[in-house]
């Protein structure tokens, strides 16, 4: 069995376990049969969620017989705050967020992202400082979107 009929195989058994908000982000499978599920939630998904998931997804691995031996791990998380987003729908879920986003041309926009659309996303910026401060907006085609990461402000 390819990586990609794993994977493949891995997302269908897991279908029926996203229920609510939670959706699928990724799966990555290393050479160890070391599965990595990375999910997302529009209401935020806590460790609870990912547990639940995480049991219910390693008893149909089991007993699907893809691994005959028993011989895989599997970890369900949500993405990291450094990982890019890569669905529109975690757009649309960090809508209000500040995010940089890295163009195509390796330039890089920073802003609040107000908008998403089928066609494109929007950030607001502030370019000057003080009375000369002036508040823009751009959109942003998503074939010109290399990588979106949230920016954590503390």
């Amino acid at each position: 069995m390819t990586k990609d009929e794993q994977i493949e195989k891995i997302s269908h058994l897991l279908e029926p376990l996203l229920t609510e908000d939670v959706f699928l982000v990724s799966i990555g499978i290393k050479p160890t049969n070391n599965i990595k599920v990375y999910l997302d939630a529009d209401s935020g998904l806590g460790i609870e969620k990912c547990i639940r998931i995480n049991r219910a997804l390693y008893k149909s691995v089991e007993e699907s017989g893809m691994y005959p031996e028993g011989d895989f791990s599997l970890e369900v998380s949500s993405p990291g705050v450094d990982e890019p987003l890569k669905l529109p729908r975690q757009y649309v879920k960090n809508t209000g967020r500040e995010v940089e986003v890295t163009l195509l041309d390796q330039s890089i926009k920073t802003g609040k992202l107000i908008a998403v659309t089928n066609d494109s996303i929007t950030l607001e910026f502030t370019e000057g400082k003080n009375k000369k401060a002036v508040t823009k907006q751009e959109i942003i085609p998503w074939g010109e979107i290399l990588k979106t990461i949230v920016q954590i402000k503390f």
